[in-house]
């Protein structure tokens, strides 16, 4: 399950609830496309600003509609006891896997991090992802903390941060990772503009922001690069380049995808968790030129 394309669809907010009907979209959208496998509540689904209910019912939602496509969960909470609650309304929800990042208030140690993977992969039998984005966590795995943590039961992939675009580099620095894990631990790729290089380089998953909103061209790379055509991977990323750009532009990518969304009618405006206000009028119509631009639809 834990190879290919993983989309991570956003969690659309209408008037600070959830709007279901948006979020099942995606999520219909996604699975219609031939993704494979879905991941809810990941970063883009804006999981640490959704209340235990709302996760539940979320879960819930993206299991009844994703088909026969495997579905992962994020189940991060700042609180381990937190974080075994949000796994047990993964697994109710039936669930293939759970995905989880060290969140934090307080900074953590690597030793705290251990902890939380190794209490989790006690507490459930579900294929654990380890979600390394230090942007959002601000906490950096290290290698050596990929090693300790991989060994345990039940770590199923590791989500890594962007690779060097350069490929040779690229290549050097997934086999440092292979190295040091078990074979059957994959690893994913995340951060869009990296997802060809780093499929190319020797990840077996992208975890995907603009899987989850715009599945076609995502596939058309995960699938170029797992393929052996790389040179068309390359090609296709590099046509998206200005979509990438918006992404450094403006702070990470959530809130242009939001604003992709909502261009699309795929999720009602301003579809953001506050405090997030998401994109100026000036900035919004900037990414509808690039996505009509593109002919991404």
């Amino acid at each position: 399950m834990f190879t290919g394309l993983s989309a991570f669809p956003l969690t659309p907010l209408r008037g600070d609830v959830v709007d279901e009907e948006a979020f099942v979209g995606l999520i219909e959208r996604a699975t219609a496309a031939g993704v494979d496998s879905i991941t809810a509540l990941g970063s883009t689904g804006s999981y640490a600003y959704l209340t235990e209910a709302e996760r539940a019912r979320v879960s819930r939602l993206a299991v009844e509609h994703a088909g026969t496509t495997p579905v992962f969960v994020g189940v991060g909470g700042l609180r381990t006891s937190h974080v075994l609650s949000h796994i047990d309304s993964a697994e109710a929800a039936g669930a293939a896997g759970v995905m989880l990042a060290p969140m934090s208030y307080q900074a953590l140690t690597s030793d705290d991090v251990f902890e939380l993977y190794r209490t989790v992969t006690a507490h459930t039998d579900l294929p654990v992802i380890v979600y390394d984005n230090p942007a959002t966590t601000h906490f950096t795995f290290t290698t050596e903390l990929y090693e300790r943590i991989a060994d345990l039961p039940g770590i199923a992939s590791l989500k890594i941060p962007g690779v060097p675009i350069d490929l040779h580099d690229a290549h050097a620095h997934v086999a440092r990772i292979r190295s040091m894990i078990p074979a059957h631990v994959t690893i994913g790729i995340s951060g869009d503009p990296f997802a060809a290089a780093g499929l190319i380089a020797g990840c077996e998953t992208w975890y995907s922001v603009i899987g989850g909103t715009l599945p076609e061209p995502a596939l058309t790379i995960a699938r170029a690069a797992l393929g052996g055509r790389g040179k068309d991977a390359i090609a296709e990323s590099e046509r998206l380049a200005p979509l990438w750009s918006l992404f450094s532009e403006y702070r990470g990518s959530l809130r242009v995808i939001a604003v992709i969304a909502e261009h699309l009618g795929l999720a009602p405006r301003r579809c953001l968790p506050l405090p997030i206000q998401g994109l100026t009028e000036a900035q919004r119509r900037q990414v509808a030129v690039v996505v009509d631009e593109l002919g991404l639809s």
